[in-house]
């Protein structure tokens, strides 16, 4: 009896660890984009009606496919880590592959994005080009666009690699092992979802609202 509550204890207290940690570090990212958050709204304010017709370039349509695929990936995940805390390593292994599968998807689509923007002239730096009057605000524009999607494509490009070192370890972890893992993965994932949430409007709807 005493080596069971001993073991429940240490669980309890590993939980605990890893649940605290990831919260402290998922405070300095959040500290992280409030600042790039920040810095465009200051832009905005200055440059309020360029920038809304900057936004007006940015492709809604892919933006908005971008979001459906990472809510859904979201979905997979939490599913996962249920499968994952009721010891079903299959179902939780496969739902944890289509996340990965989906924030891959968002990776292609926001690249072939960003290949439009450059094919018209949308990359500040390299090929900028736009009407006079407004030059420079869009520039200012497209550069935290770029700067914000840029480092959320890099912050989800990580979550990926976890996901998968998760499906390779999770059919040689614990139960207890397997459950706390994907709870600490689950709620990075969730966090470059919601950056997501906040910059999906910042920069597609504007102009459009």
């Amino acid at each position: 009896m005493a080596t069971s509550a001993h073991a429940v204890t240490d669980t309890e207290l590993r939980t605990e660890a890893a649940d605290f940690g990831m919260w402290i570090f998922l405070t300095t990212e959040t500290l992280f984009f409030g600042v790039l958050f920040f810095g465009y709204l200051i832009s905005r304010i200055h440059f309020s009606a360029v920038f809304a017709a900057a936004s007006r370039h940015t492709d809604l349509l892919l933006g908005t496919l971008n979001t459906g695929v990472l809510l859904t990936s979201s979905l997979t995940m939490a599913f996962a880590a249920a499968n994952a805390e009721s010891a079903r390593k299959r179902p939780a292994s496969r739902l944890l592959a289509a996340t990965a599968v989906l924030g891959v998807a968002f990776l292609a689509i926001k690249a072939f994005e960003y290949y439009v923007d450059y094919a018209h002239h949308l990359v500040p730096g390299i090929d900028f080009a736009f009407a006079a009057p407004h030059a420079v605000g869009a520039a200012a524009f497209f550069w935290w666009y770029f700067a914000m999607t840029g480092t959320h494509a890099l912050h989800l490009l990580i979550g990926i690699v976890i996901v998968l070192v998760m499906v390779y370890r999770l059919h040689r972890a614990t139960r207890t092992d397997a459950s706390l893992s994907l709870q600490i993965t689950g709620l990075y994932w969730h966090f470059v979802d919601v950056m997501w949430i906040f910059l999906y409007p910042c920069l597609y709807l504007v102009a459009r609202t």
